[in-house]
């Protein structure tokens, strides 16, 4: 468990003896429960092709945040079209990255 500060000590324990109180109203709730009751419907399926690698990477990944692989790649994807998902600066993008030089099979190799 990583280490919490003094501040967090404190709402842990006020958490834990009852002691916090929500703020939020009734139609706020109601709203919250409302989305988050949307944002787990899925009614639409999808078929799409991946490569070998990619799709190894990608399980890799969702074994190590303790999720199915394909909830990892639903929820990219919703982070992406809610604009939540951003590059970090300084990332090598696809229209950056420098083009894969071709070498031409040779007869004396």
């Amino acid at each position: 468990m990583p280490k919490i500060d003094e501040y967090e000590l404190e709402v842990l324990s006020a958490f834990e003896k009852g002691q916090l109180k929500s703020v939020a109203t009734k139609a706020e709730l109601a709203k919250f429960k409302a989305a988050a009751r949307a944002t787990a419907i899925k009614d639409r399926r999808v078929n799409i092709r991946l490569s070998s690698g990619d799709l190894n990477d990608i399980q890799v990944k969702a074994l190590e945040e303790g999720l199915p692989y394909q909830t990892l790649i639903a929820s990219v994807l919703h982070k992406y079209v809610t604009g939540r998902l951003s590059e970090r600066p300084g990332s090598v993008t696809s229209a950056t990255r420098k083009p894969a030089v071709k070498r031409r099979a040779t007869s004396d190799r």
